[in-house]
């Protein structure tokens, strides 16, 4: 008697593997959903309004995209979602690597959901110079936050141009805060120019700094130490907080020499341990004081409207500049001129000025 044949061959279908724990429900529907239909403005807007956030994550890579149809489409629709913009409070947060800012960001944001608040965290990642990839790994080192129903996490890469990447992170805050989030954390690669940058987007400038790091006594770039509100020394725990409540002197030593900011408002400098959740509430108290003040005198309105003329000023360029570039003479021209600056045949400033020339005739 022959044995009945099984039902199972080699090319039946078995479940797949389970997602693992650090992979939120929102991510897994972001993921499904069908990339080849593109839906409409008025559809991305009424999601976006509705607080869906896959809608918001793809309305995001529209505008970070160089491709003039989506730009056209991204305008559209922040112009759209503009009026119910606006209703947040933005908070930079900058340090040099290894101060411990996803760790603090993860733990910050957790105390803003626990409180009913919903937080988008805005990360401009660092792009490699070489090959211009970016780790874009802010997402795996939030383990908790990115699993929060009240979080969203957005890397960005910063790209060759920070000026671009910080023009699609402002565009970007138009959009979560449309969503419904209204706390808005951005945070910088903090290095370089990027602080100046996020500085001109945000209410509040956070300063992230560690104790022993060798800057104390000199009190950090002066640039980068006026545009802070409050400094918060990380990492104060176990042996580490004797040396992080002398650093917390030294910088408070420090910022009673700078003048009185057009603000009002003195900043303070805090310690915490991210790692181990304290000293969190100081941080918040910090900010909450600063909003009453800044909302009372009438200040934080005034910066809202000073930053919105310096980002039509900062497109302006920015188009200028991509214009320029994306014109076929010009860039036909820039190869021959690179070759005659390289031959010594002429100088890079000629140069420019030829290819400038040659932009306005054509």
């Amino acid at each position: 008697m022959r044995k009945k044949k099984s039902l199972e061959s080699a090319l039946h279908e078995v479940e797949g593997v389970k997602s693992p724990s650090s992979v939120s429900d929102n991510s897994i529907k972001h993921i499904k959903l069908k990339r080849s239909e593109q839906p409409s403005e008025t559809v991305f807007v009424e999601k976006i309004l509705a607080g869906d956030i896959s809608h918001l994550s793809r309305a995001i890579t529209l505008i970070e995209s160089t491709n003039p149809k989506h730009q056209a489409k991204a305008n559209a629709i922040i112009e759209q979602c503009l009026p119910f913009a606006n209703k947040s409070v933005r908070i930079g947060i900058t340090g040099v690597p290894g101060v411990g800012k996803s760790t603090f960001i993860e733990a910050f944001g957790k105390y803003f959901t626990q409180k009913g608040n919903k937080v988008a965290v805005l990360a401009i990642d660092p792009s490699s110079s070489i090959n211009k990839g970016s780790i874009l790994g802010d997402k795996t080192r939030m383990e908790e936050l990115v699993k929060d129903p009240n979080a969203y996490i957005r890397p960005s890469p910063s790209g060759e141009s920070l000026g671009g990447v910080a023009q699609k992170t402002r565009e970007t805050i138009i959009l979560c805060e449309a969503a419904g989030f209204n706390t808005i954390f951005i945070e910088t690669v903090g290095v370089g120019q990027s602080e100046i940058a996020v500085h001109s987007m945000v209410d509040f400038f956070l300063l992230l700094k560690l104790a022993g790091a060798g800057d104390e006594l000199q009190g950090i770039k002066r640039g980068i130490i006026e545009m802070a509100d409050a400094i918060v020394i990380n990492k104060a725990d176990q042996d580490n907080i004797k040396r992080a409540n002398l650093a917390k002197a030294e910088f408070s030593r420090a910022l009673h020499l700078y003048p009185l900011k057009e603000s009002n408002w003195q900043p303070q400098v805090t310690t915490c341990s991210a790692f181990y959740n304290e000293g969190i509430d100081e941080v918040h108290k910090i900010i909450v004081d600063y909003f009453s003040l800044t909302k009372a005198n009438g200040y934080f309105e005034k910066r809202r409207n000073e930053q919105n003329k310096y980002w039509l000023l900062e497109t302006i360029n920015q188009q200028l500049k991509n214009n320029f570039y994306n014109k076929p003479a010009v860039k036909e021209a820039l190869k021959k001129y690179m070759d005659d600056i390289q031959k010594l045949k002429t100088t890079p400033f000629k140069a420019a000025e030829e290819l400038l020339k040659l932009a306005q005739n054509k």
